[in-house]
């Protein structure tokens, strides 16, 4: 993981660092931090608190900072409005939610000067991502699915470190690290369409094909490459 996220981040540079609480997020900000020492620049934890889940969200922003606090990583709380977010743009909550954890993290790099966003992204919402944009009917370019780095805006720049680390790996990261997390419910509901790519869709498709998995980020990665992604 070190070789794979080295090149991403330069020596003085403020790098923020999305944090959920999640299995994901938990275990990128744990790796930023050490690898912050070793490249020698500043990381920074965003919390986006959607303002959708009442006590279970409070609780998950107090287990981010008390995480943060721990590890002497700075920590920052932006709280969004995301229902009347939706009702005021006409978009569901997904939607909505996406835009004002962008806005939100536009908003903190401001603040702080950060010029890299990370985002805990791996290989298995990489196939997750492309098999929904099939069911949606896409372009090309939706084909290419998650992208490594992309343009926040003019001064920030999105960067993935685990997009080409598996879920299981993560989990493995977090198990010989002794590493705790939060679980947002709302991940276990088929009702959402990526949880029901991810607990139904993709299991079955592994069975023909245990390798699906990589083969749809490998795909992803390969048509980027050719259609300059």
């Amino acid at each position: 993981m070190l070789a794979f996220a080295t090149p991403f981040f330069k020596r003085g540079e403020t790098v923020l660092v999305g944090f959920s609480g999640g299995p994901d997020s938990v275990c990128l900000v744990h790796f930023l931090r050490y690898l912050a020492g070793k490249k020698h620049f500043e990381l920074v934890a965003v919390h986006v608190h959607h303002g959708l889940r009442g006590k279970a969200a409070d609780a998950d922003a107090a287990f981010c900072r008390r995480l943060c606090k721990g590890w002497s990583v700075p920590f920052i709380l932006k709280k969004k409005a995301v229902r009347a977010l939706a009702k005021k743009l006409d978009l569901s909550i997904e939607h909505a939610a996406r835009k004002a954890r962008y806005e939100a993290f536009a908003q903190a790099a401001k603040n702080t000067g950060a010029t890299k966003l990370a985002l805990g992204h791996h290989l298995d919402d990489q196939a997750e991502t492309v098999l929904l944009n099939l069911l949606r009917g896409t372009q090309p370019e939706g084909l290419c699915g998650i992208p490594m780095r992309r343009k926040l805006n003019k001064q920030v720049e999105i960067v993935r470190p685990l997009l080409c680390i598996t879920r299981g790996e993560v989990e493995e990261y977090l198990k010989e690290n002794n590493l705790t997390f939060v679980t947002d419910e709302t991940n276990l509901d088929d009702a959402y369409r990526r949880n029901w790519v991810r607990h139904e869709l993709l299991p079955m498709l592994e069975k023909k094909q245990p390798q699906i998995r990589q083969h749809l980020a490998l795909m992803a990665a390969r048509l980027s490459e050719k259609l300059g992604k």
